[in-house]
């Protein structure tokens, strides 16, 4: 489990095609520190395991499915990415509940600057708007943000400063893609609903 607080902006060595999708090497040093090969790692909010390890980071493999699911598919040498190790039994819960499952990509419809901070509207791929609530929270590139405005097509959030300078939410513009994972207490209770009617 995760919380949406990213504790590292890493950078992308390489992203090579594999068999079955893509190994994507990761300078991060923080990230690196006490981590072991088979660990979760958060990578732009995509939950992967770690596969290789270097001395400035390390390396995972995401296969076809969760690139067809993620923007992870796009990543170059280059790129910077959120990244977030689960959070340890006992841990603080600084943002709120994530599991490192990408419900869809969103696009990025315009960014409008408020003083230092930024106001974002991202659309909705189908089927995720019913999850959506305005002052509910959202995880958009692995960050856990509330919503701040929502309706059938899309959402907007406000980025604080700090957000801008932490993660890769400072540098997303107009027709990026970012992974969205909705609250997935929402979720269980549509489940649990369905069950009952």
């Amino acid at each position: 489990m995760f919380t949406g607080i990213v504790s590292e902006l890493g950078r992308v060595a390489a992203s090579d095609e594999t068999p079955t999708g893509r190994r994507i090497v990761i300078e991060a040093k923080q990230t690196r520190d006490g981590l072991e090969i088979g660990d979760s790692v958060a990578v732009n909010g995509a939950c992967l395991t770690a596969t290789e390890l270097r001395p400035d980071g390390f390396a995972v493999e995401a296969v076809q499915e969760t690139l067809d699911r993620t923007n992870l598919g796009a990543l170059a040498a280059g790129d910077a990415v959120d990244l977030e190790r689960p959070v340890p039994v006992g841990g603080r819960l600084d943002g709120h509940i994530v599991q490192g499952h990408v419900d869809g990509v969103g696009t990025v419809e315009w960014v409008r600057p408020e003083g230092d901070a930024r106001r974002m509207r991202v659309t909705l791929p189908e089927g995720l708007a019913r999850y959506v609530v305005e002052k509910g929270s959202i995880t958009m590139d692995g960050v856990s943000l509330t919503v701040t405005a929502a309706d059938a097509a899309g959402f907007e959030v406000a980025l604080i400063p700090h957000t801008l300078d932490v993660t890769v939410l400072g540098i997303r513009a107009p027709g990026d893609a970012v992974n969205l994972e909705v609250d997935v207490l929402a979720k269980y209770v549509e489940r649990l609903l369905e069950s009952h009617a």
